[in-house]
């Protein structure tokens, strides 16, 4: 999947001092995910079913 033009944006719930950062962009169906560290590395790429479940029980915690 071609993530080049994607808009990402820094999750709410990230360190504004450098730390533990994500970022998220809306692709068709799905969401991706990276490291705002490290933009050129790996990212995850899930349904957004499967995110918005992930993300629900990560609020639980």
């Amino acid at each position: 999947m071609d993530l080049t033009n994607v808009r990402w944006r820094k999750a709410s719930r990230s360190d504004d001092r450098g730390g533990a950062c994500i970022e998220l962009a809306n692709v068709p169906h799905t969401v991706a995910v990276r490291d705002s560290k490290d933009p050129e590395g790996p990212k995850l790429v899930v349904a957004r079913a499967d995110f918005r479940r992930f993300a629900t029980a990560v609020r639980g915690i």
